[in-house]
């Protein structure tokens, strides 16, 4: 659940009274040029009960004023959303409190929140008077079909007083932010690549593979085999140290996301980018539950998470590439060279990519980033361009050793992730 943010704040709540007196409503307006009538005739005619009633009804806008002056500045709010980041297609609620602070009752509210016309309309609210120290608290529900990052507010707040005279407005600075995660679809059980655990024949690997020397010892601790004693950082500290257990590493996986302009043609939720982007989210999520160390890479060179990246566990590596597949958008480029630079030096394990229509140029960069991983499937847009043409790029893919499918609108990923991991089982070359 999403802390509390304070929206208390805006505009000079002390400003000059002649900012308040534009508040007076039409009904105020009459009553002090009522009241003025009233006294210019009572001095014409020397009637003093006159004047006195003149005086009364001018009073009483001018005290109205007054109060709701004094109560806008002693108004606080906060908002709380709740969650701040969901899927797209989620709901989520906004929680809106508004709290008295002044010595004296408030008059009435009216409320309205600003939020993006794609998360829905702009909630209204009005509440009664609050009690000094009261509170009122409100809610609303937004929602997205669209990822993205979405700000709500500022808050906008209306107040009246009882007798309809006056009416101020107070807008508040502060905002919150929305993340609207891209669609994550639930993928099947099989496995593309080794165990439950990410540890497949070939993949799992100990620190002692190293060698001895390579080991880094700790201090003894009580319960330890002393078998495991090392004697020579023993000897060496002049305290008992003893060798660590053996960990396997878990074994890799690269996400690659093509986001290339020419690369895919449409727009809008079930265009073919965000197919590519909704599947790339789907792999991360699936291939962390396996266990895996994931990294995502797209064609500008962007790899997440990246050397200086100072995400500790699972839960925030996958957080980072959420966030930012949640924001991701087209690029001007027009090849695969900064992705495959990116991989260099970089055990990229086994690689799924989601790409768009490919070329020969792409082709050609697409073969040796396959060479260097322990495996590689590619899901292609389809249903772009001539049948004809996009057969012949999935054949040319799948000669370069890719496992390639080709990725229609309406078929769930899903089938297609079942069918990689049957042709992988068929080839002889699955799981990885």
């Amino acid at each position: 659940m999403a802390g509390s943010h304070p929206v208390t704040g805006g505009e000079d709540d002390r400003g000059p009274l002649r900012a308040a007196f534009g508040g007076l409503t039409t009904r105020g307006r009459s009553f002090l040029a009522a009241g003025g009538a009233a006294a210019v005739c009572a001095y014409a005619l020397g009637q003093p009960d006159l004047l006195r009633v003149g005086v009364l009804l001018a009073a009483l806008p001018v005290l109205c004023v007054l109060v709701l002056h004094r109560t806008r500045s002693r108004v606080a709010a906060a908002r709380r959303l709740t969650p701040a980041r969901v899927a797209a297609g989620s709901e989520a609620r906004v929680h809106l409190r508004v709290e008295n602070v002044a010595r004296i009752p408030s008059g009435l509210l009216l409320l309205q929140d600003r939020v993006p016309y794609v998360l829905g309309p702009r909630p209204r609210f009005v509440l009664d008077r609050i009690e000094p120290g009261g509170r009122r608290e409100v809610t609303y529900r937004v929602r997205s079909d669209a990822r993205g990052r979405y700000p709500l507010g500022p808050l906008q707040l209306r107040l009246a007083d009882p007798f309809g005279m006056v009416e101020l407005s107070r807008s508040f600075n502060a905002y919150d932010l929305m993340t609207v995660l891209p669609r994550i679809d639930a993928l099947p059980p099989v496995r593309l690549g080794g165990d439950s655990t990410g540890h497949g024949e070939g993949t799992r690997r100990t620190i002692a593979v190293a060698g001895d020397d390579d080991i880094i010892p700790r201090d003894y601790r009580h319960g330890d085999d002393l078998r495991r004693v090392h004697w020579r950082s023993t000897a060496h500290r002049g305290s008992l140290m003893v060798r660590r257990e053996e960990q396997p590493l878990r074994a890799r996986c690269t996400v690659l996301l093509d986001t290339r302009r020419g690369g895919f043609m449409g727009a809008g939720p079930e265009s073919p980018f965000e197919r590519a982007v909704s599947g790339a989210a789907s792999a991360v999520a699936h291939m962390m539950t396996q266990g895996y160390d994931v990294r995502l890479v797209t064609d500008t060179g962007t790899l997440l998470p990246g050397p200086d990246t100072e995400a500790r566990d699972a839960g925030e590596v996958t957080g980072l590439i959420m966030d930012a597949l949640a924001v991701i958008d087209h690029s001007p480029d027009n090849g695969m060279e900064k992705a495959r630079a990116a991989l260099r030096g970089v055990d990229s394990g086994l690689l799924i990519a989601f790409l768009g229509t490919v070329g020969s140029a792409q082709l050609a960069e697409l073969g040796p980033m396959r060479q260097r991983a322990t495996g590689a499937v590619a899901f292609v847009a389809a249903g772009q361009l001539d049948p004809a043409f996009e057969a012949d790029r999935l054949h040319r893919l799948q000669q370069a050793g890719w496992t390639a499918l080709a990725h229609y609108p309406g078929v769930p990923l899903a089938r297609l992730w079942q069918q990689a991991a049957l042709e992988l089982a068929g080839s002889g070359r699955g799981p990885y």
